[in-house]
């Protein structure tokens, strides 16, 4: 079946975004429908061939594409965050990583018969795992917060440093079988970390000084990286992924330098080049494999699994905070994802351009790793957890979209009867005054791909969304509706009566956050006007009519808190539920007596 170029590129766009939009669905890494779809379009139909689609564009357009997703992967790892992930985690991407590199170098050589180079390069690209892939399997299996924080950050952390130390071995791979010597290998890395440097202090220079526009900031981010990599190929050949890389991570560790816009725009379009690029790569695969590869990927899966992680846990963990049974789960949990994916079939297209034998095998075999990593954990995780009893308790606290003064006060009356909260948002002014006040806060899109990185959801089992904001409101409606269930996600109006008919509120499937007639302007109001939270135990003898008694009809009841730390809110869907035993914050107006004197 032949389709044109255009209707290619197109289904490529629509098939990506049906991916995506799966995985979210689902709770599984995309990578997974991504490599899949290719592999039906490509080796099983014949529908898709990449390289005669795209001729010569195909290797420049994989490898700036690659070079994109590095950047983005590396400008979030903040050097200062590592002081705080524990030794576990430390030695997990130290000297983990390098067990897991041996045993599956071992692997590849003994079982698939390639050389130890290549082998080598195998066992780089196929150490690392990756938030991508890690954070929709926590959100699966919930295991404890040890549990979580350990994962999390391991993939948060080897995500680039894995890529960076894949493209040294890469180098220096390709520089022994061009005949280069030492010198030149160090000469490349030289260069290589001397583009990434100068691009990151170029770009940096441009934004300290507002010599870009806010919407050119990403476009002139975007160019500068991909410059680059392109110069930095042009002046030593292969150094083009070391220079982005280093870019990254110095611009993520330049202080007073705010690059959160630039990533977001960088979120997206990884988003887009990874979708397309995956079903690219996948579909490229020979047909039918070398002989004896299927086992050969079934049989290293083995090892990754029985062997090389728990070996990798066992010597990670010794003498850290982890029960047996929580160190069983670390040990099963390892999905390999996105950098293992990109990197090895850019460096195989590579490799197999300059006749190196056995680099074939390396794409499919790294692909069998990581639909095999992804498919049997995920189908094995969540009941393994249970069995091990290291799954979290049910989450109770509140996730609070918004940190102007209306959402730090519910945070405030939330977290002082010991509620777990954490106030998100993206405005650093709001953020630093929700610190201030001493509340647990994430800087940042709370809708972000970053987010779904790096925010922690622990604990959290719902979500108030009280941005001034409406579209993040809606946003983060949609995002946390599958996290935390429809009946748990509530909205805070923010347009008075008058606009009610522009209110798009009700199409979010959210309930409105403290009742129909609620907003955030009319509590901003009854603030200024002194009102307070109150909590307040009700009894027997003191009911919701005591409570009105004291404090007056206008009062506004906002949530109740049960014996067992649940949260009951107050919506346009679910009436007040004042019992005695329970807690009840409300927002009441000043006494006569709490007014200044004139």
């Amino acid at each position: 079946m032949t389709l044109s170029l255009p209707l290619q590129l197109a289904g490529l766009v629509a098939l990506g975004f049906a991916a995506q939009w799966l995985a979210w669905r689902v709770r599984l890494p995309a990578i997974l429908f991504l490599l899949l779809i290719g592999l039906a379009l490509g080796p099983a139909l014949g529908w898709l061939d990449p390289q005669a689609a795209l001729g010569s564009l195909f290797f420049p357009i994989v490898s700036l594409g690659v070079a994109v997703i590095l950047f983005e992967g590396s400008a979030t790892l903040r050097l200062e965050e590592l002081a705080g992930v524990g030794g576990t985690v430390l030695r997990l991407v130290s000297v983990g990583a390098i067990v897991t590199l041996a045993v599956l170098a071992a692997a590849a050589h003994w079982i698939a018969g390639m050389s130890w180079e290549l082998a080598t390069l195998f066992g780089a690209l196929t150490c690392v795992t990756g938030p991508t892939v890690i954070v929709p399997m926590l959100r699966s299996v919930r295991p404890n917060a040890r549990i979580a924080n350990v994962l999390r950050w391991e993939g948060i952390v080897i995500d680039p440093l894995g890529a960076l130390f894949a493209v040294l071995v890469y180098g220096a791979i390709a520089s022994h079988h061009e005949g280069h010597s030492l010198a030149l290998f160090g000469l490349t890395i030289l260069v290589g970390a001397a583009s990434g440097a100068a691009g990151a202090f170029v770009l940096a220079f441009l934004l300290r000084r507002h010599w870009l526009p806010e919407y050119l900031q990403s476009f002139g981010a975007l160019a500068l990286v991909l410059l680059t990599f392109t110069v930095s190929n042009e002046i030593a050949h292969e150094s083009g992924l070391l220079a982005v890389t280093l870019m990254g991570m110095i611009l993520a560790n330049l202080r007073g330098l705010a690059i959160e816009e630039i990533l977001s725009f960088k979120e997206h379009l990884s988003t887009l080049l990874i979708s397309a690029l995956f079903i690219l790569l996948a579909a490229r695969l020979p047909w039918p494999l070398p002989p004896g590869t299927p086992w050969a990927g079934v049989a290293i899966l083995l090892v990754a699994q029985f062997v090389a992680r728990p070996l990798s846990v066992l010597v990670s963990s010794v003498g850290g905070a982890l029960t047996w049974r929580e160190r069983a789960l670390v040990a099963w949990i390892a999905p390999r994802g996105i950098v293992a994916a990109a990197v090895s079939a850019l460096f195989a297209l590579r490799l197999e351009q300059d006749g190196l034998g056995g680099a074939e095998l390396l794409v499919p075999l790294t692909f069998a790793l990581i639909i095999g990593t992804v498919v049997l954990q995920s189908a094995t995780a969540a009941p393994l957890a249970r069995r091990l009893g290291v799954t979290a308790p049910e989450p109770r606290g509140v996730l609070v979209v918004g940190a102007n003064r209306v959402a730090r006060a519910v945070a405030k009356a939330l977290a002082d009867q010991d509620v777990a909260v954490l106030v998100a948002d993206d405005d650093w002014s709001d953020i630093r005054a929700a610190r201030m006040e001493g509340l647990p806060t994430w800087y940042g899109d709370p809708v972000s791909a970053h987010a779904d990185r790096t925010l922690d959801l622990d604990g959290l089992g719902t979500l108030f969304a009280m941005s001034a904001r409406r579209e993040q409101n809606s946003l983060a409606c949609v995002r946390y509706r599958t996290e935390f269930g429809r009946h748990r996600v509530h909205a805070l109006r923010v347009l008075a009566g008058g606009d009610e008919r522009r209110d798009y509120g009700s199409t979010l499937r959210a309930s409105r956050l403290f009742g129909a007639d609620v907003t955030l302007a009319l509590l901003e109001e009854r603030l200024d006007q002194g009102w307070r939270t109150k909590s307040t135990r009700l009894s027997d003898t003191f009911d919701l009519a005591a409570f009105h008694a004291q404090h007056g009809e206008t009062a506004l009841p906002l949530f109740t808190l049960d014996e067992q730390g649940r949260v009951h809110v107050v919506s346009d869907t679910r009436a007040l539920e004042a019992r005695p035993g329970r807690s009840l914050t409300a927002l009441v107006p000043p006494r006569p007596d709490d007014a200044a004197p004139a």
